[in-house]
């Protein structure tokens, strides 16, 4: 009988490119779909109707955690790369809740406290549900670990084998990456001639400040390594990472946040696109856990080729001087 073939591993570039289609291939019809709702249904709730809801909604990301510590990782003797685990989280978890503590005052609003523990935890311009750190911390911390689990075994054949020597190869890891900031610029300045000259009246003015802090959030880790990253990274593991993060979050905001008031937005910082089939959910919440997760794992790479190179920082990222 003879042996099936293997194929060559596709290219960094070609695995990117593949991730961005299969995306397409969910976007473009569900759009297509969720358009043809020319009449949205609406909910009627009474005065409490999820009570503690978004507490036990955290739920979707904290028993992901768990299993995967408690009980993926070790079954396979697998080990978390501490040090670049929790490098990581460090720099991005607070990111995450510079978004409340700055933006939430101009982005969100929390109609349903009902739906919390009713504890509020310090922002600009008004307090937040402490449900929001939590959500922060918890969801980079599920996005960190399914991707540890699915490149380290699920899908360790397509992980870079040889981490010291790839790292030694190296010159620096900062790289400029032209193709993301024009991206970046693309993307915005869509956003904001959407706003301003397509999107209903009454959304029509401010500024999409909401989508334009997502792009730079996704973005600005891309143009600084994204030549490097794109090496090491193991892009099946970050589709399917991708995916299960997409599909958590919009069964939480359609089916549960907007309908049931846990969060809102405030339109005025919003492109004007809106899923009207989705309780009017805003199209920026359809990518936030895209962008996030695709952030994240950039952030992870590099910061573990670092470790593995056994340089300095300053050595490691600007090369030698």
């Amino acid at each position: 009988m003879s042996q099936p073939q293997r194929h060559a591993p596709s290219s960094p570039t070609v695995a990117a490119s593949i991730v961005i289609g299969m995306l397409v291939m969910i976007v473009i019809p569900a759009a297509l779909t969720l358009h043809s709702v020319s009449s949205p249904g609406t909910l009627n709730v009474g005065a409490d109707p999820s009570p503690h809801g978004y507490t036990w909604s955290l739920l979707l990301f904290v028993v992901p955690i768990v299993a995967i510590t408690l009980w993926f990782l070790p079954s396979e003797g697998l080990e978390i790369p501490e040090r670049a685990f929790w490098r990581t989280m460090g720099m991005l978890v607070p990111l995450g809740w510079l978004l409340d503590i700055i933006f939430a005052q101009w982005f969100f609003c929390f109609p349903n406290s009902k739906a919390t523990l009713g504890i509020p935890a310090p922002a600009f311009g008004s307090p937040v549900p402490i449900e929001e750190y939590f959500f922060y911390f918890t969801g980079f911390m599920a996005v960190l670990l399914l991707y540890i689990w699915l490149s380290e075994y699920w899908l360790a054949a397509y992980s870079v084998a040889d981490y010291p020597a790839e790292a030694r190869s190296l010159r620096r890891l900062l790289q400029f990456h032209p193709t993301s900031l024009i991206l970046a610029v693309v993307l915005i300045g869509s956003a904001w001639v959407y706003k301003k000259q397509f999107a209903p009246v009454a959304d029509r003015e401010g500024f999409p400040g909401y989508f334009a802090l997502l792009v730079a959030g996704a973005l600005i880790p891309a143009m600084i390594f994204y030549p490097i990253a794109r090496r090491i990274i193991n892009w099946r593991a970050l589709s399917l990472t991708v995916f299960f993060m997409l599909l958590v979050s919009e069964l939480w905001e359609a089916t549960l946040a907007l309908p049931y008031g846990w969060w809102g937005f405030q339109h005025r910082q919003m492109v004007g696109l809106f899923v009207g089939a989705w309780s009017n959910l805003p199209i920026e919440e359809v990518f936030v856990w895209i962008a996030v997760s695709y952030a994240t794992i950039i952030v992870f790479e590099v910061v573990k080729i670092w470790q593995a190179s056994g340089r300095r920082a300053k050595t490691a990222f600007l090369g030698h001087s």
